[in-house]
């Protein structure tokens, strides 16, 4: 089912084919998947009286299980409490860029790129627009990035190139003739060590050289790309990493084919229909209601044509099984709630939530260790070389190892903390542990 839907949407020649790829995999993120199909699924015949199959059909019931994981995943990766902690040799550095990335509301940042990033990439752009700290999430799909062939992991260019109406560029303040507002345009804007440079928009049909547009480009003084590449996770093409979804895509769309089409036999069990079989006493217009009764001849007949619970309930037990097969592929959350009567412990909750667990332990490789500590470093490179400001003040970032401490998966509770004390107590007066390093320990869970 999924090929047939993916083979309706168009692909654009002009384009890398992993710019269709990405835009197919968005559109399973956003629910906008079905959007293709040429027929509403309460749509059984066509304006010529024809079946339509239902692979034509938009599904009526949309359980989006891919964005529910990637959600979950998110959450457990950056959401609130569970944010890393950057740490370097310099104090006064760490305050620094605690208090940059605070005001960059780099939670919410990191946080949007992991969830637009789950289809396979994604690119955080750093700004320094009136000597402030500005952080921009930039899907991938139109993106092309250059890397360093004795440097592979750094950045020479990158390439927007994406196709747009005359329309949009007028409202995005281009001069447009109203002859060329529905003309196709190609879009470009080059971003690389020097500047962020943009390009004259010309028409899809007349191939010309770019030209550049030095009104809306600006030059840098940074030396180094102000962009971040983002591999969502181990494997993809090389540009792309994988998809967190991808491999439950398929069973997602049968869940929501099944429940559409339980849906639609339970509403026919509302209003079953009646069967008469000839010769029937009356004729004409029938009034169907409790209070109406149907006559017919000696050789007629009259039923009710029903459709029983049984076949529902089925569908509802396949549906359970396809969402356990589903998230067992991709290392979504399985446990019921329903099924905890108590407060659990923070390792107690772990292990009910394990697989997802690992799902977010891998992302955290990707988006923290290499991506946050990536634009943290640039972010010290830059204030050595442009006016950054805090509170008015300028920040001079310090050179030196950076570093990430996560929190725990799950917020202690107060029996985990106070086996946590005694510890790190028995350990101190031991000797075995500072007193700097008990604290440090700690310092995530107690906001120290």
């Amino acid at each position: 089912m999924f090929g047939t839907i993916a083979a309706r949407i168009p692909a654009d020649g002009d384009l890398p084919a992993r710019a269709r790829d990405l835009d197919i995999l968005g559109r399973v993120l956003d629910g906008t998947l079905y959007d293709v199909q040429p027929y509403r699924f309460h749509e059984e015949r066509n304006g010529s009286g024809e079946y339509i199959p239902i692979a034509d059909r938009q599904p009526s019931v949309r359980y989006n299980l891919c964005k529910l994981v990637v959600e979950d995943s998110v959450s457990l990766l950056f959401g609130e409490g569970r944010f890393p902690a950057v740490e370097c040799e310099d104090t006064a550095t760490r305050d620094a860029l605690k208090g940059l990335l605070k005001a960059a509301r780099i939670n919410g940042v990191m946080s949007e790129a992991a969830l637009k990033g789950s289809v396979g990439s994604v690119a955080v752009l750093m700004r320094v627009l009136k000597d402030l700290l500005f952080l921009d999430v930039l899907p991938t799909a139109y993106l092309t990035p250059e890397f360093d062939p004795e440097e592979p992991d750094r950045l020479v260019r990158v390439t927007e190139k994406r196709k747009v109406t005359g329309r949009q560029l007028r409202d995005a303040g281009y001069e447009i003739a109203d002859d060329d507002l529905n003309t196709m345009h190609w879009f470009q804007r080059v971003w690389d060590g020097l500047a962020d440079q943009w390009f004259q928009p010309w028409p899809v049909s007349k191939p010309q050289t770019p030209v550049a547009d030095p009104g809306r480009s600006v030059t840098n003084s940074l030396g180094f790309v102000p962009m971040v590449w983002i591999r969502n996770l181990a494997g993809g093409n090389g540009i792309d990493g994988a998809c967190t979804f991808r491999s439950a895509v398929e069973t997602a769309i049968e869940i929501d084919y099944q429940l559409s089409q339980a849906g639609r036999g339970l509403k026919y069990s509302s209003d079953p229909t009646l069967l008469i079989k000839e010769p029937a006493a009356e004729s004409g217009t029938m009034t169907r209601s409790a209070s109406t009764a149907l006559v017919v001849s000696e050789g007629g007949d009259a039923k009710l044509l029903e459709i029983n619970g049984t076949a529902s309930a089925a569908v509802i037990e396949y549906v359970r099984a396809l969402r356990e097969l589903a998230l067992e592929s991709i290392h979504g959350n399985r446990s019921n709630a329903d099924k905890v009567s108590a407060a659990q412990s923070g390792r107690a909750l772990e292990m009910l939530h394990q697989p997802l667990i690992w799902l977010a332990d891998n992302l955290r490789i990707s988006y923290g260790e290499d991506a946050l500590l990536r634009l943290c470093e640039m972010i010290v490179k830059a204030s050595q070389k442009v006016t950054i400001k805090l509170r008015g003040q300028r920040v001079t970032l310090s050179d030196g190892p950076l570093s990430l401490r996560w929190p725990a998966w799950f917020p202690p509770t107060g029996s985990d903390n106070l086996t946590d004390a005694q510890a790190l107590s028995s350990l101190r007066q031991s000797g075995m542990i500072s007193r700097e390093t008990g604290v440090a320990s700690i310092a995530a869970a107690f906001d120290i």
